[in-house]
């Protein structure tokens, strides 16, 4: 008896901002690969995760938060999401389910048609956070999606407890085509230590700080150097002279709570100690410079 097929493909992750794509992508991997807060946009790059199991490989692409854009910066994170549609062999469309119960769920609806007029393959709409979606409206909010696009399959979920990924998963290895494995078994993502690293830190500036300070941080690893322990040195870009005293803090006390925090987090990425130095640079407007966003992959 012949066995099954291996399938491999693209599934392009995308939808709008704060549903809980990083956090799926996280526990598809059972591993933490893309930094997780509560703000939305917190996702500003495009992260390559790669799910194999027995008879498959997916290649995840976890994408900025789609939304009306104004400034230069979030342009571009709206561009680099609905570039990956045309490199997809399925579409995960990941929806926050409590949405569904808004007064703004019309505005919503005109919204996401928009996006998913664009996907020219499979699309799965996964619903996350039913987990605080009383059981009585979970039918009503899955019809109420069902009207905005013919979806392949429709998995509720809860991306922070793991309910229902599996059902997932079984949904989008189905649309894959036929293919080989690209990837070793061992390997998750396709991002640098480095990456991962400057990403660990910017998560640290979105849980510590407040209001405009954290869309306005970009942060670049100057040195990586290998050892026992691993010496970093990284600076964080601020717009103005204002942010930089916030972030350093009385004393230097933020700085200090930032480094630590994320110290703890890269010496577990890397499994060895860490030594983090900081340093804050004021670049004014950069998030509106084409030429800096270019320079740190966000054009």
């Amino acid at each position: 008896m012949n066995s099954a097929p291996h399938r491999s493909g693209v599934v392009a992750i995308i939808g709008p901002p704060n549903a809980g794509k990083s956090t799926l992508l996280n526990q598809l991997l059972r591993q933490k690969i893309a930094i997780v807060t509560p703000k939305p946009q917190t996702t500003r790059n495009r992260i390559m995760g790669i799910v194999t199991g027995s008879g498959y490989q997916i290649i995840l692409l976890d994408t900025p938060g789609l939304h009306a854009a104004r400034e230069e910066m979030n342009r571009q994170m709206v561009r680099v999401a609905l570039e990956s549609l045309a490199e997809a062999d399925a579409v995960l469309f990941l929806a926050d389910g409590t949405e569904a119960l808004t007064p703004k769920k019309e505005q919503r609806a005109d919204e996401f048609r928009g996006y998913l007029e664009r996907i020219a393959c499979p699309a799965v709409l996964a619903l996350n956070k039913t987990d605080l979606l009383p059981p009585e409206r979970l039918l009503p909010v899955i019809d109420w999606y069902r009207g905005l696009h013919d979806f392949a399959a429709i998995v509720p979920i809860s991306a922070l407890h793991g309910t229902q990924v599996n059902a997932l998963l079984a949904e989008l290895v189905a649309l894959l085509p036929e293919g080989p494995q690209y990837y070793p078994d061992d390997i998750p993502t396709d991002a640098s230590e480095r990456f991962i690293a400057a990403e660990i830190i910017r998560e640290k500036i979105f849980l510590r700080t407040r209001d405009e300070i954290p869309y306005s941080t970009a942060v670049v690893i100057d040195t990586f150097e290998e050892g026992d322990p691993v010496v970093i040195r990284a600076t964080i870009l601020v717009e103005r002279d204002s942010q930089k005293g916030i972030l350093v803090g009385q004393k230097g006390a933020m700085l200090a709570t930032i480094r630590k925090s994320a110290t703890v987090d890269i010496e577990r990425l890397l499994d060895c100690r860490v030594r983090l130095h900081l340093w804050i640079k004021v670049s004014k407007n950069w998030t509106g410079n084409v030429n800096m966003l270019r320079d740190l992959g966000l054009a």
